[in-house]
């Protein structure tokens, strides 16, 4: 056996062929977990080589696979099997030909040809048509790959006979977005864009490669690696080198961790919380950020001891025993703010309230700049600057979530704003933040003006579009904003809405047929699109019972009244009975969307030139995203829920499908339906934990929460009236 550090250079350069065992599980890579992150790593460093091409960059590290040789005949192409690491290398082959075309469709052919050897064997060692892939997949896949890796560019993949097929998908998004990262400046720059990509995708990209000789024991070896076992933290890692360089300097180690490292090993700094699609202690967080707070620069979680090695010898210019004690209390800062984000009810000043809203926003990568702000080795900000640096990042925050703005680029504003801080007067640090929010004129970062709020607010399916958490919060900061809560001005009485607390209501219900009939020319289909919006919705202290929610406009108002203490309901109740229809509820949402606008406005005369977002293609969510995103395992057991049949289980197949009695099902449904002989909801019918009830349904909601996919009300799996 040999263990090597390799490149994608040295894995697949020379001729050979890296082939997937049968009995492996198909592709089940996807979008939100695995390829947008991939592709965020690469252009990160592909960035940092064409800032400073002639300096030393750290390669990214992609994991570890796992090779065993297979004998064959002297002066033949060489073969391995995949034993581990089939998801990786596939994909790395599908975005290593998908960079391929889009380098030749810019001009940059020394650099495609560079990329096309590591894609294909050169043909003089094919003896089968397969033979020209570096990697052959199980043969579940071979179809697709085989099509979308073989086909002509420009790829049309609308085209493709497997065009929906995860391989193709993958392909057209690795496509789609190098060209769009090639081209990002212009043509002038296309060719330095172009050899740093390149390089990148060569050289800085590294692989953990465990090669077995033929006659090893694959699955003793597979079964170790995969072993579950207590791994060290970023935190347990920095405080082992913090303490040995206190060792060497003298100090008293017992006393230098009682007053400022034993508080990282308490409940608090030890809790594991979610930051991005994996989960890491706090403290291992918190440090992370603490140092893009201090470097200005993006640190990914898997840098975050090198680089604070690199930091504390080398830029920090105080001795370890302070620097200690620097981060002890910037620990403190960050810890106030995140229990700040924790305070739903009562008294809450602005800073806890930013805390509040942008931890609903889940925008965990802003938190260095509030570590900046708040940093206590520096000149505290002033007051109003502090208002006018926080009011802008809010309201371009809540503003993109309205218009359903992408955020992958928001790690690296998050550093880039810092890096301008720290080139600022502490004084100027409001006007350094808004002038550069409103200065951002691509997709991935601009501050939508208010045309393009208003003019994606009056059709946004808000119910079904944005996710519930974020939708509460703006109802509730509508409500404030009635109660008198406006910039410096207190509310009439004191006191906000209680946060993340009330149900979201619809007031004409989703379930309209029988009580609320169409009138004038109005279809069906509108009326169901129309009833997500804005304007129909609202906060209510309780949930109404179904019949109520269901019921004639004259009970639901009754009901609304009994249940209602907000301003946000003064219209529907102070009404002089009439009726609730598609034209109340256009007026009512135009009246919310001006109360967003004064809520989160832009810098005067503020035009982002965008006019609105495009159309999204919302997706269907499958068992195997589950899977591919470590909410579901492959072959959990699944249970049924109806007391009638609750004897009978199922099994999740490791490409996603359900096996009932050794029949495998495409569909949750359709397993469900196998076992009832009537239609049924899968989603709802199968529970993953019968003792807790919780379902595939809770799997499906919690899959949509951390990937923000969008999705058709049709293909959710609830049949809740409202939340």
């Amino acid at each position: 056996m040999e263990t090597q550090v390799r490149t994608p250079q040295m894995v697949f350069m020379q001729p050979q062929r890296l082939i997937v065992p049968l009995f492996q599980r198909p592709y089940v890579w996807n979008e939100e977990n695995q390829w947008a992150p991939l592709w965020a790593d690469v252009t990160r460093v592909a960035e940092r080589l064409l800032a400073s091409p002639q300096a030393r960059h750290h390669p990214h590290f992609l994991g570890a696979v796992v090779l065993q040789q297979v004998q064959n005949q002297t002066g033949s192409m060489q073969e391995r099997t995949i034993i581990d690491g089939q998801q990786r290398l596939t994909t790395l082959q599908v975005l290593l030909d998908a960079l391929h075309a889009e380098l030749h469709a810019v001009g940059a052919t020394q650099p495609a040809m560079r990329v096309e050897a590591l894609v294909t064997n050169a043909e003089p060692f094919w003896e089968r048509p397969e033979d020209r892939f570096k990697v052959w997949p199980t043969n579940r896949d071979r179809a697709a790959f085989n099509e979308v890796m073989g086909a002509a560019p420009p790829v049309e993949y609308s085209a493709l006979k497997n065009r929906g097929a995860r391989l193709a998908e993958a392909h057209r998004f690795f496509a789609e977005k190098a060209r769009a990262w090639l081209t990002v400046d212009g043509e002038l720059f296309v060719a330095d864009r172009a050899l740093s990509l390149e390089r990148t995708v060569r050289e800085l990209l590294q692989l953990v490669v465990i090669d077995l000789t033929a006659d090893e024991n694959a699955q003793e070896i597979f079964e170790t690696l995969n072993a579950r076992g207590a791994q060290l933290t970023a935190a347990d890692l920095i405080k082992n080198f913090i303490f040995q360089r206190l060792m060497e300097s003298g100090v008293d180690v017992e006393v230098a961790y009682e007053q400022n490292w034993k508080e990282f090993e308490t409940g608090f700094w030890e809790t594991e919380v979610s930051f991005g699609r994996l989960r890491y202690s706090r403290s291992s967080i918190f440090l992370s950020h603490w140092l893009i707070a201090r470097t200005g620069s993006e640190i990914v979680a898997r840098e975050v001891f090198t680089r604070f090695k690199l930091y504390a010898d080398h830029e920090a210019g105080v001795p370890m025993a302070e620097l200690l004690v620097q981060l002890r209390r910037a620990a403190a800062v960050y810890r106030s703010f995140v229990e700040a984000a924790a305070n739903l009810v009562g008294p809450i000043d602005q800073v806890g309230l930013f805390a509040y809203r942008t931890n609903t926003l889940e925008s965990e990568v802003f938190k260095p700049l509030i570590l900046q702000f708040f940093d206590p080795e520096q000149e505290a900000i002033p007051s109003d600057q502090l208002r006018k640096a926080l009011n802008a990042l809010e309201s371009w925050l809540v503003r993109r979530m309205l218009v359903r703005g992408v955020t992958s680029n928001y790690n690296k504003m998050s550093a880039e704003m810092i890096g301008l801080l720290h080139a600022a007067p502490r004084e100027l640090a409001g006007d350094v933040i808004e002038t550069y929010l409103s200065g951002q004129r691509v997709a991935s970062n601009y501050w939508p003006d208010d045309d393009e709020l208003r003019g994606e607010l009056l059709g946004l399916l808000a119910y079904t579009r944005l996710r519930r958490g974020r939708l509460r919060m703006v109802l509730e900061a509508i409500e404030d904003h009635r109660r008198g809560w406006r910039g410096l001005a207190e509310g009439l009485g004191g006191q906000r809405v209680p946060r993340g607390k009330y149900a979201i209501e619809h007031i004409m219900p989703r379930k309209w047929a029988t009580h609320w009939p169409l009138v004038g020319s109005t279809t069906e289909a509108e009326r169901d699109q129309l009833i997500h919006t804005l304007g129909n919705l609202t906060l209510l202290t309780g949930r109404l019972n179904s019949k109520v929610s269901n019921g004639v406009w004259v009970g639901k108002r009754a009901a609304l009244k009994e249940h209602d203490v907000l301003k946000l309901n003064m219209d529907l109740l102070g009404s002089d009975g009439g009726s609730w229809n598609e034209q109340s509820i256009r007026e009512r949402t135009d009246e919310l969307i001006q109360a967003i606008r004064d809520i989160w406005p832009v810098p005067a005369g503020h035009k982002s030139n965008f006019g609105s977002q495009p159309d999204r293609t919302s997706r269907k969510i499958e068992v195997a995203d589950l899977i591919s995103a470590g909410l579901l395992e492959s072959g959990a057991t699944l249970y049924v829920r109806r007391k009638k049949h609750s004897h009978r289980t199922a099994t999740v197949l490791p490409d996603g499908r359900i096996d009932v009695d050794g029949i495998a099902y495409a569909t949750p449904s359709g397993a469900a339906t196998s076992i009832t002989e009537k239609s049924e909801n899968g989603w709802w019918f199968f529970l993953v934990d019968a003792a807790s009830k919780k379902s595939l349904s809770d799997l499906w909601h919690a899959y949509v929460d951390q990937t923000a996919v969008d999705v058709d009300e049709a293909d959710m799996p609830d049949e809740e009236d409202d939340e």
